[in-house]
């Protein structure tokens, strides 16, 4: 197994602190400028043939506009990838479109309590998830590789990776913070944000 993982590029979700989850909410134009330079900093490595590697995001559409900019500027045709639903950011449930200052208000002491077990924490609502649940997900991605891959996804998928591949205890890789100008480079033993 050997990946190339990216996250989607910034949105306006991102920039005012909404909690997003399984929302499809399109990238933003810093966001576009942080894909495009992705791909750059792709096409740039030394010995990276992308022909050699299978293509997979997450089907939302941030993640795909984001994989179609990396393509763009690496030199590919952008729409020759694949989509993975396996790769979708957790669900927020009800939380989703909010921020946690507005949670807070409502649920008093929540956000404490979310930190104090971070990786096994449920919001409320259906379909909602904690990075535990989302973790198996990415379980049974992982069972599905079988070669070199490009992976655009989210911030929670990088940081069920960590817990995975990087064997980084699950309350600590939740509070990860996961750039959206870098290329994480994993490896069956290895998990690292390149240069």
């Amino acid at each position: 197994m050997s990946l190339y993982v990216i996250r989607h590029g910034q949105t306006d979700y991102n920039r005012e602190g909404r909690l997003q989850g399984a929302r499809d909410i399109p990238l933003n134009a810093l966001g576009r400028s942080q894909a495009a330079a992705n791909g750059l900093h792709l096409a740039a490595l030394p010995g990276f043939e992308p022909s050699a590697h299978a293509w997979v995001s997450s089907p939302l559409s941030r993640t795909r506009e984001t994989m179609e900019l990396v393509r763009a500027n690496a030199g590919l045709e952008p729409k020759a990838y694949e989509t993975n639903d396996l790769l979708i950011e957790l669900s927020f449930g009800d939380w989703e479109g909010r921020t946690f200052p507005d949670i807070e208000k409502d649920y008093p002491g929540i956000a404490e309590d979310r930190d104090s077990r971070k990786w096994d924490f449920c919001p409320p609502g259906d379909g909602a998830e904690s990075y535990e649940m989302l973790a198996k997900r990415i379980d049974r991605f992982l069972e599905s590789v079988t070669g070199p891959m490009v992976v655009v996804a989210h911030g929670g998928v990088i940081r069920a990776l960590f817990n995975r591949i990087g064997g980084i205890a699950g309350d600590e890789a939740a509070m990860i913070d996961i750039p959206q100008d870098r290329i994480l480079r994993v490896t069956p033993d290895t998990i690292g944000w390149l240069s």
